[in-house]
Parts: C-alpha cells; sequence; structure tokens
C-alpha cells in the first residue's frame, strides 16, 4: 500500500466509500473508519499502520498547503 487511492480501496472492499466533499474531512473520516476496522479486528496491524501513515501524511500535505 503506497497512495490514498489504495487506502480508499482497502476501504471500499470493507463496503466502506467515504466522500464528504472536503479533504480534510475525508481524509479525518477514512481514519475514524480504518480505526474501527482495527479495534473489529478485521485488519492486520501491518495493514493498519501503513493505511493510516498515508492518511496523516496526506492530512499533514492538505493542511500545510
Amino acid at each position: 500500500m503506497k497512495t490514498m487511492y489504495d487506502v480508499q480501496q482497502l476501504l471500499k472492499s470493507y463496503g466502506t466509500i467515504v466522500y464528504l466533499g472536503d479533504r480534510e474531512a475525508d481524509l479525518s473520516m477514512m481514519m475514524l473508519e480504518l480505526d474501527e476496522l482495527e479495534e473489529a479486528g478485521v485488519l492486520e496491524k501491518k495493514t493498519y499502520d501503513s493505511a493510516k501513515l498515508i492518511l496523516v501524511h496526506e492530512l499533514n500535505k492538505t493542511r500545510n498547503s
């Protein structure tokens, strides 16, 4: 997993599509969805960590631009 698109596809595979019309809100909601999947034991720790890191990086880029 290398891009935000990869994270979106991961979430989509669990039936979650996030589009709120605001990039920062979208990223935050995707993080919450990842947290819920991880807490439910659905995601492997490595997958969760990788996806979360990508979203944090994207969120930082969004806030700094």
